[in-house]
């Protein structure tokens, strides 16, 4: 169930692949399987249909939703970057420090893993429900076996202060009593928000542009967003290098 090295290394490549393919959701041509309505209209119309919310007010619902989901999505990944470091979180290969337990870490695990899911989340409501179903049921899996493949090489590399943290801290859902005791880390803010700028461009294109509902013009800012937080990782990368504890 956990994933390997190359997985991991992959990481980023396979992630995109997955969304690349919920956008274009094959299957609604050739199968005919769903519509390519994006989820962004077809839930308001849902809900209007079962009497829920009228279609106005579920639509604004619906985009107030995916722009709060995006704006989680970008608090935890620069949240735990900055806590991590950004360096060790774009690293290609796992690596093994002292535990760390500031900043997110007190209180989940894998907040950067939290924030993945969220911000693509976010994404799948410009993606045709069927699209979004794919990509989140996919990607909830594999963030699951890379979690489960870091589990074990932290466990493996550092040993019983590694497993006493997995004891105190839980995996996925924050627990916000009982964390345990800081180790004085200092974040990185700067460096975070440098190597986090392609959640921050999701969350603006949700919260800015779904209005207008020209999903051209999202696509654009989106992979506007993406190129610019490459640019954002390079420079993070090509700068100096800061200690790596572990998650």
């Amino acid at each position: 169930m956990k994933a390997s090295a190359i997985e991991f290394r992959l990481r980023m490549p396979i992630n995109i692949a997955i969304v690349v393919i919920g956008f274009y959701a094959p299957w609604t041509g050739a199968w005919g399987l769903g519509r390519r309505i994006p989820l962004l209209e077809w839930l308001p119309l849902q809900l209007s249909r079962l009497d829920l919310l009228s279609f106005a007010v579920a639509t604004r619902a619906v985009i107030a939703v995916a722009a709060l989901i995006a704006a989680i999505g970008a608090v935890l990944r620069i949240w735990g970057s900055a806590w991590l470091g950004p360096a060790t979180v774009l690293h290609p290969q796992m690596k093994a420090g002292a535990v760390l337990a500031d900043g997110p870490y007190r209180y989940v695990r894998n907040p950067l893993y939290l924030g993945v899911w969220c911000v693509i989340a976010a994404l799948g409501f410009l993606m045709p429900p069927t699209g979004a179903l794919f990509t989140m049921v996919l990607l909830t899996v594999f963030l699951l076996r890379l979690t489960l493949g870091e589990e074990a090489f932290l466990a493996t590399q550092i040993g019983e202060p590694y497993q006493a943290y997995l004891r105190a801290v839980p995996r996925f859902i924050p627990r916000l009593r009982e964390a345990p005791p800081p180790t004085g880390r200092r974040p990185h803010w700067f460096r975070a928000v440098l190597s986090e700028l392609t959640p921050i461009g999701v969350f603006l294109a949700l919260a800015f542009l779904t209005w207008s509902y020209d999903y051209r013009v999202m696509a654009k800012a989106i992979v506007v967003g993406f190129g610019i937080g490459l640019v954002g990782r390079a420079l993070v990368l090509g700068s100096r290098q800061e200690p790596s504890p572990s998650q």
